[in-house]
């Protein structure tokens, strides 16, 4: 790992606006942020490359690079359908003198900020309230009433598990949200 690359974990409960605040921060060169390229199972869609959208891989290469301990965070969805995160892409990242930015779920950052330490900066993003994520992901129109009862009751445990991050900002106004998770990456990466 490059002694000046370091990562930057963000997670959040769906919907509580964590890939838009990336999205509006990742352009910023004082930040010097490349995202991640995750690894998964699931086949490729329509316009998906290797090496660019995902690490495509079968379930058997998958479980094998678990065996070698290649991976920072897994997790299989369900059966044979796996998503993780590779060392190897977190050090090819730093290599080029990057700092990683990883889009991950809330017990995946607890993980990989386990394995990373103060090399890491764990942002949490958490609504402003529950009532607040409801009309959000209501307002999305993308999910059924129970898919949404279903996400509340897992945001309700992601946000208690918040405390085991280095900062939590709360995105009640995403402009306000944005720059503050700014500020925490860019004061971390200044280090």
């Amino acid at each position: 790992m490059s002694k000046n690359g370091k990562l930057i974990i963000i997670s959040a409960p769906s919907g509580t606006g964590k890939s838009t605040i990336i999205q509006r921060i990742i352009g910023d060169e004082r930040l010097q942020l490349e995202f991640s390229v995750s690894a998964t199972t699931r086949p490729p869609r329509t316009g998906e490359t290797d090496g660019v959208n995902y690490y495509f891989m079968t379930p058997e290469q998958f479980r094998a690079e678990i065996d070698n301990d290649a991976f920072a965070e897994y997790q299989e969805v369900y059966a044979g359908r796996y998503y993780g995160t590779l060392k190897r892409e977190i050090e090819r990242i730093n290599h080029n003198g990057k700092n990683v930015i990883l889009d991950l779920d809330v017990l995946g950052g607890i993980n990989v900020k386990k394995l990373y330490g103060d090399h890491a900066l764990a942002i949490f993003i958490a609504p402003p309230s529950i009532a607040a994520l409801r009309q959000r992901l209501t307002d999305r129109g993308t999910d059924s009433a129970q898919d949404i009862e279903n996400r509340l009751a897992k945001a309700q445990f992601e946000i208690e598990q918040g405390i085991h991050f280095d900062h939590r900002v709360v995105n009640d106004v995403l402009d306000v949200a944005v720059e503050q998770v700014r500020a925490l990456i860019f004061d971390f990466v200044s280090q």
